[in-house]
Formats: structure tokens, C-alpha cells, sequence
């Protein structure tokens, strides 16, 4: 039975066209960033993304800036369902992180008027990349179901807080950057070859929980995070991302299976440009179902 609403869920969250298609969702806001003064807007101005293309260009020195969007482009996005007689459900990145919402509300004023019966529903994912991917996957697969949208915001309620990501950036001048770090410890950090572990909590913001030396050490740290954490590990998908780091994201996954068997539903993802922007090539993360984040 066809359903009286549409999916629409953002690039921030890892979602790319076929992924978005797959799930059925209708809709996928681009997020922007920023290279020498053009705004770029990913699977707009381009089909595909060249991750290692992009991340070899950061690692030469390049340093993106990021930004949000418009009223004008949201309410671009949405009219055209509301006109169709289509209300909306957009699972996006997290409210916390940016002030982009600010103009969604904007353009959910004036379609409001415009289309005072239909209704935007938003859920908020608390998240960015695959903290927000998980989700994403989930409701699109309730959605296909035949889920409500109300159910699927029902679900949310304890579900959100369920989806744990634990993540480390490989040189935190990135992070630095964007204010996410002190530039001495950026530095530092880099020269001692120490990363700091960063998880997505509970206020939809990136919280430092740990730090270790070495790839392996800190790989091995976040897999203590996911035995420690796990909640019905192999019922639900476990995404590991990466910044064109493969062979890192391989050992990590091998971990994974060594831990919890060759059961585990393991599906890989390329950290998106946009958030790319701020932690840089070489970034690796896991997000799983767990009992808390």
C-alpha cells in the first residue's frame, strides 16, 4: 500500500543516491562544502564522490570549509511533495550541530502557509555520518515495511539513543580547524602519534572519551567500546567508515568478525565530503546497536 508520506534524510548522514534509492527515500538534502571560495554540493555538482580524490586533496594541503543552507533551497526541497499531497518524515544529522535548521524552520513557516494541511516530521538523528547512517538504514527499512510515520517516531524515542559511534581522526589539525580541538593539541597529538577516541553522545555532540597510541591500540580501543557497549550486536547492521583509509577499515571489520563471528552484518561507508572536511583522510568508525551511546 503506498504510503501518505516521504522519506527525505541528508548528505551529512552518509546517504548517498543509491543508498537513499534503496530505501526508499524520495528526497536527500545536500550539505555543502566550501574549497578556495566555491560551494560545492555533493551528488549535485557531481554524480559520484571521489573519496580518495578528495582526501588526497586534504592531505596536500587543501583545507574545506563547510556551511549550511538556505530557507529558499529547503522549502526548494520540500514544496514539491506537499504540492503532490505528500506530507514528509527527514531523518537528519544532528540538530546540535549546526544552525542549518534554523532555516528549515524558516521554509516550514512559509510552506505552512502555503500547504496548511500537510506536515514536515523530523527526526533527529543526534548524529553525523554513520551515527546517522544506522538510523537512516533502520527507518528505511520500516518505512518499506509499511511503518507510519508516527511509529517510526515512536520508535526514535528510545531507538536514537541506541545507535553508538566511536571514532578516531589520524591528524586532528582538522578537527583544530573547526574548533573541535586546541591547535597544541593538534599538534601534539601528531607528533606523538596519540588519538584521541571521540563518540557521538546522548546532545547529539562529539565527546572526546579516550585516547590511545598507534593505529592498532587505538582500533583495539574501540573495539573494547563495542564489546563493552553491544546491545543485540547481530540483529542490527554494523557500519564501519572510513576517510579513504580501506586497509584500516579492513583490520577493523576483521576485529569485529574475530570478536562476534562471521555473522555480523558488516557494511562499510565512505565518511562524506562535508564531514570529511573536518576530520580529514584517515578517519575511522564504528557505529552499532548498543545499550547506550
Amino acid at each position: 500500500m503506498e504510503q501518505n508520506y516521504v522519506l527525505f534524510t541528508d548528505t551529512d548522514t552518509d546517504t548517498t543516491p543509491a543508498v537513499a534509492e534503496e530505501l526508499g527515500y524520495s528526497g536527500l538534502i545536500s550539505m555543502p562544502y566550501i574549497i578556495d571560495g566555491k560551494e560545492i554540493f555533493p551528488y549535485e555538482d557531481f554524480v559520484a564522490f571521489n573519496a580518495k580524490e578528495f582526501y588526497d586533496s586534504l592531505r596536500k594541503g587543501t583545507l574545506p570549509k563547510t556551511g549550511g543552507i538556505s530557507s529558499e533551497r529547503y522549502y526548494n526541497y520540500f514544496e514539491p511533495f506537499f504540492k503532490a499531497g505528500k506530507d514528509i518524515l527527514y531523518v537528519h544529522f544532528s540538530g546540535a550541530m549546526s544552525g542549518t535548521f534554523n532555516a528549515m524552520r524558516l521554509a516550514e513557516a512559509e510552506l505552512k502557509k502555503a500547504y496548511p494541511d500537510r506536515k514536515l516530521y523530523t527526526l533527529d538523528t543526534k548524529g553525523i555520518t554513520i551515527c546517522s547512517l544506522g538510523i537512516v538504514k533502520e527507518v528505511g527499512d520500516m518505512y518499506l515495511a509499511g511503518k507510519s510515520a508516527e511509529e517510526i517516531l515512536e520508535w526514535a524515542k528510545t531507538e536514537v539513543d541506541k545507535f553508538a559511534t566511536y571514532f578516531y581522526a589520524d591528524d586532528l589539525k582538522f578537527f583544530a580547524k573547526s574548533g573541535r580541538v586546541s591547535n597544541f593539541s593538534a599538534t601534539m597529538g601528531s607528533i606523538l602519534g596519540i588519538h584521541p577516541i571521540l563518540n557521538m553522545n546522548a546532545d547529539g555532540m562529539m565527546s572526546s572519551v579516550a585516547k590511545a597510541r598507534g593505529k592498532y591500540n587505538t582500533l583495539k580501543k574501540i573495539l573494547d567500546y563495542v564489546v563493552e557497549l553491544e546491545d543485540n550486536i547481530k540483529d542490527h547492521r554494523v557500519i564501519v567508515a572510513h576517510s579513504d583509509a580501506i586497509e584500516l577499515a579492513d583490520i577493523m571489520a576483521k576485529m569485529l568478525r574475530e570478536k562476534f563471528g562471521d555473522g555480523l552484518r558488516i557494511e562499510f561507508s565512505d565518511v562524506n565530503p562535508t564531514a570529511g572536511s573536518h576530520c580529514g583522510p584517515d578517519c575511522i568508525g564504528v557505529c552499532f546497536h548498543a545499550k547506550r551511546r
